[in-house]
């Protein structure tokens, strides 16, 4: 009730409150600000295929010897004026792609997707030190699975009903940030910030998989925290009198070139 009672000063006819609307919700998720997190860049990291054709033949090799090719990627959200942000990678200015990749064929799922987003993000050397650096990943929940049924680049939230060996399966986790973290990018790549507003319905830009991520996190509460660890904002309910003052969120690059220009949306 305490969100409601500052908006009902702002108007000589009070909000007419509903019944609860609140069952079978899954647990609210605490948000932290971008500010809280220190990013870096690390050595590059060249793509293992130079095409797209070269990319499908290695996966035909690899189903022809292991079977389906497990694939795991991370949705990573933090907040900045008390909207979700999704941490991703852009490659060659124009490549959009979630942090994560294949896992070999002798890890378990988990285990190999940790050793993934490590080798994206995690810090090398002395490059930082101290709280945040080797903190674990908190895996959460599976948010979607894509299948791939054929040796092609189309892939599908489902698997369409002639394919009985789909050469790919493709797992999106949904990945808690602790409050403070340090991540490293390659410096081949960049690391954005882009807001859900950007990603929804705009598919033309960030394909289906990433425009998808809006729909995937509407189950969701969100608890939108500062940097001193208040809760300044919650989904449903607005702000606590500290919101966004006006400002409109946008896509920011974080590490890798042109980290310190904002990529405004329009």
């Amino acid at each position: 009730m305490s969100t409601i009672a500052p908006q009902a000063t702002q108007s000589s006819k009070p909000p007419i409150l509903p019944a609860s609307f609140c069952a079978n919700q899954p647990k609210t998720i605490r948000l932290y600000p971008l500010s809280n997190y220190t990013f870096g860049t690390k050595e590059n990291q060249p793509e293992e295929d130079p095409s797209v054709l070269a990319r499908l033949h290695r996966l035909q090799e690899h189903y022809e010897v292991h079977g389906m090719r497990r694939t795991c990627e991370g949705v990573l959200v933090c907040h900045e004026h008390s909207h979700p942000h999704i941490l991703m990678l852009q490659i060659a200015n124009a490549f959009f792609k979630l942090p994560g990749d294949y896992l070999h064929h002798n890890e378990g799922e988990l285990e190999g997707f940790k050793n993934r987003l490590n080798e994206r993000l995690a810090p090398v050397g002395s490059q930082f030190s101290g709280e945040g650096v080797n903190d674990e990943w908190e895996i959460g929940d599976t948010l979607a699975q894509w299948w791939r049924p054929n040796f092609e680049t189309f892939m599908y939230p489902f698997i369409p009903a002639h394919v009985t060996r789909p050469k790919e399966c493709k797992k999106l986790y949904f990945i808690q940030l602790p409050r403070t973290k340090v991540l490293s990018v390659p410096k081949n790549m960049k690391l954005l910030a882009v807001p859900l507003f950007e990603l929804y319905d705009n598919t033309a830009r960030y394909g289906p998989q990433l425009s998808a991520i809006p729909h995937l996190l509407s189950r969701y509460n969100f608890e939108f925290v500062d940097e001193n660890g208040n809760v300044v904002a919650v989904t449903p309910g607005g702000d606590f009198g500290q919101g966004s003052g006006g400002e409109v969120p946008k896509t920011k690059i974080l590490a890798g070139e042109g980290a310190e220009v904002d990529l405004g949306v329009e």
